[in-house]
């Protein structure tokens, strides 16, 4: 196989787990408490989040609640809406470190998510797990493809997070009265993020798909850890948020 054609099966398998991390750890186990997952699964969450991501979660996790407090009105962090669909999906980014940077947006939204010893001494600093993760990726594949696939990595990674603020908030099916809208070619890149008006109609659910025809793959993943015994789901059946007001955690 060319190398540039192996960097990129690898680079989107890495942004896979990276994607698998964000939706079900990150979004639906930290920011909504959808589900809770064993203490092996949260360690390696943990590790692999911040392996492929670098991401702090309490950070996520705050800015997320911060979107759904003030969706799509003066507040929310990464509006299409507002800001404009190009801005959101090209420096979704930006926006997000801005508002990740605010201490005081921390505080006030992830109070429940303390930072422990090992945030403190390695899960905060981002550097140093993507580089750990690209010297991984140099062991197993040699530098030349390691670093070709890391840098599809945050590419696609990248684009298709910013997808869900921007596309999903913009173009697409309205099932319910939100402004989110559903896009199932994004659910499948996002591990059925792309559900985005779903999941504001519902967002204490862990399960983003509602209707036959609809396809979560994330929600495969957490049925997995359920028969392992390593999860559990707070809500069984779709408990729909008031469509008038800010579909704030619950």
């Amino acid at each position: 196989m060319p190398k540039v054609l192996l960097a990129f099966v690898v680079g989107f398998v890495v942004t896979q787990i990276g994607v698998v991390c964000t939706t079900v750890w990150l979004h639906r186990t930290l920011a909504h408490r959808a589900l809770t997952v064993s203490k092996p699964v949260t360690v390696v969450f943990r590790i692999l989040t911040w392996l492929t991501t670098g991401i702090r979660p309490r950070q996520w996790a705050a800015v997320h609640r911060k979107h759904h407090a003030y969706t799509d009105v003066p507040g929310d962090p990464h509006s299409p809406i507002l800001l404009g669909y190009w801005k959101v999906q090209l420096a979704n980014v930006f926006l997000y470190r801005n508002a990740a940077r605010d201490a005081a947006l921390t505080a006030k939204y992830a109070r429940d998510l303390k930072p422990d010893r090992w945030d403190k001494l390695l899960l905060d600093h981002a550097v140093i797990g993507l580089s750990i993760g690209t010297g991984i990726l140099c062991l197993i594949f040699g530098w030349q493809v390691a670093l070709m696939a890391a840098g599809f990595h945050v590419v696609i990674y990248l684009s298709v997070n910013s997808a869900v603020n921007a596309v999903g908030h913009y173009y697409g099916k309205k099932v319910y009265e939100n402004t989110a809208r559903n896009n199932q070619w994004l659910a499948w890149l996002t591990a059925g993020e792309g559900l985005h008006n779903n999941h504001h109609a519902a967002p204490t659910s862990a399960r983003l798909a509602h209707a036959s025809g609809e396809i979560d793959p994330g929600w495969w993943i957490i049925l997995l850890l359920v028969r392992c015994k390593q999860a559990t789901i707070r809500l069984q059946e779709v408990r729909l948020a008031d469509p008038r007001v800010p579909t704030g955690v619950t």
